[in-house]
């Protein structure tokens, strides 16, 4: 998985004081979980541009001044609720021995005869919840949705692979092909989703 590198400072006071101070002077207050114990640092708001708006999975490389290098992954990301700056962001120390649960986005590839024909495909898992060794966390999913016929889908069963486990029963549909004749509640669930498009941004979990 490709990663993405943040250089922050330690923070040495964690009051609300200090972390509105931080917060006025563009950076962001981060904590760093999963060590002996808690990391307190900071990092301007626009080093997580491409970490935080994105649809696509990383892992990150948190350098702190002095030269301290942490691999991790993003965990938890609080957005203000009226201008949607980043307020605050919880990391989560990676291992080489220790597996880690993460969203990995699936992206459709191919083009449907189903769809050719009348049908209409609906996007249900835009990402999927997997737990893997960090060495073995894949960039994304492919699914080829080239021979998908209308009344056909295609389900998490057809995934599985044995370098990571993926934390959906195997018969959770990922993608599928409706005829046209379908309920008004079928309709706006394909408003979410058409055939080719890539999983959406959504808030780091």
């Amino acid at each position: 998985m490709k990663s993405i590198t943040i250089s922050g400072s330690q923070r040495e006071s964690v009051g609300k004081k200090a972390t509105k101070a931080l917060r006025n002077a563009g950076k962001v207050p981060c904590v760093l979980y999963g060590g002996e114990k808690p990391l307190h640092f900071s990092a301007d708001e626009i080093a997580f541009k491409n970490l935080v708006y994105t649809p696509n999975a990383h892992t990150t490389v948190i350098e702190i001044e002095g030269g301290e290098k942490f691999d991790a992954v993003l965990q938890d990301i609080q957005f203000h609720p009226v201008t949607d700056k980043i307020l605050h962001i919880d990391f989560y120390q990676l291992f080489a021995d220790k597996e880690v649960t993460m969203n990995i986005p699936v992206r459709l590839i191919g083009n449907s005869p189903g769809v050719k024909n009348g049908g209409r495909l609906l996007f249900r898992k835009r990402k999927l919840s997997i737990k893997a060794l960090p060495a073995n966390l894949p960039d994304f999913f492919d699914v080829d949705i080239s021979a998908l016929k209308i009344g056909a889908n295609i389900a998490v069963g057809s995934l599985i692979n044995n370098d990571f486990t993926i934390l959906h029963p195997d018969n959770t549909t990922i993608v599928q092909v409706k005829t046209s004749r379908n309920t008004v509640a079928e309709d706006e669930e394909e408003a979410e989703g058409e055939e080719g498009e890539t999983p959406a941004a959504e808030a780091a979990e």
